[in-house]
């Protein structure tokens, strides 16, 4: 646990879990790991300023991921989570080397309640342009059980479309008969949803493919991932302690707190904004 052991237990349990994410899309994660611990403070970090994560190369995602992590260690966190998927396939093992509290992706999750859903061994993903080239899913499901198939498409258009409120409607159709149509013909009975917006696609994306395919939703299973996390490192917050969620943003705080309230699901009061400089000084210490 290095430099975070040396604090207190109680101390300890009752720090924040940090979570990170390009933008909004990261508050689903929010959500899911608010029902599975409801105990647990929260401190969110959206880098708005630096949003799309997915079109940018690894080592510029790396070097983001460095430095929100190395921030949210900074000020006293008890566990990271990377609520985005582009950031966790490139950023996971180097946060996981040079933090002192536990790291956990929201990729790895995902793979592994795919891996274990799927009953013919075909399994679809979709994702970010970034997520998808690299293959992260692809090689988390198939390091769970190498003998499935996997088959993975880039899905650039449900992002804009989620953000400007389009969950299912002809644009929305349209889009999910493009993506899904060409990895729904090899036979897939399980397809994950491999960017932390699609949760709000759900309910079209599970009408569109039927009830003979499974939809993984990475948020649900890294709450879950994460409460067996702090299960195991004795880290889980005490009942009864005060319980806070804090919002950061690297621009536009209004449009967040606007836009995020749909991700979280209720109404978020207060979002600060968080200077890049501070998170840039934090990194340059790694």
């Amino acid at each position: 646990m290095g430099r975070v052991a040396q604090k207190g237990r109680k101390e300890l349990k009752d720090a924040p879990i940090g979570i990170f994410d390009s933008g909004i899309g990261g508050l689903t994660v929010v959500r899911r790991i608010g029902e599975v611990l409801p105990n647990e403070s929260i401190v969110y970090i959206g880098d708005t300023a630096r949003i799309p994560y997915g079109s940018k190369s690894p080592q510029t995602v790396k070097n983001f991921s460095i430095e929100i992590g190395s921030y949210l260690a900074e000020i006293g966190v008890k566990a990271v989570v990377i609520a985005c998927n582009t950031a966790s396939s490139y950023g996971l093992s180097t946060l996981s080397a040079i933090l002192p509290v536990p790291v956990l992706g929201v990729v790895g999750p995902g793979a592994r309640v795919a891996a274990t859903a799927s009953k013919n061994g075909k399994i679809g993903v979709i994702g970010t342009r970034g997520t998808i080239c690299s293959e992260a899913y692809q090689s988390a499901i198939l390091a769970n059980r190498p003998e499935l198939r996997v088959y993975a498409a880039e899905a650039p258009l449900l992002v804009p479309f989620v953000e400007e409120g389009h969950l299912d409607d002809e644009f929305v159709k349209l889009a999910l008969k493009l993506y899904l149509d060409p990895i729904l013909e090899k036979g897939i009975d399980t397809l994950v949803l491999g960017c932390t917006h699609y949760p709000l696609l759900q309910p079209a994306i599970e009408k569109y493919v039927g009830d003979k395919v499974n939809v993984i939703d990475s948020a649900s299973a890294t709450a879950l991932a994460l409460k067996e996390l702090l299960k195991k490192t004795e880290l889980m917050k005490d009942s009864g302690t005060v319980l806070k969620k804090r919002f950061y943003c690297t621009d536009n705080p209004q449009g967040f707190r606007r836009e995020g309230s749909r991700f979280l699901g209720k109404e978020i009061e207060i979002v600060e904004l968080l200077p890049l400089e501070e998170l840039q000084r934090a990194g340059s210490k790694r």
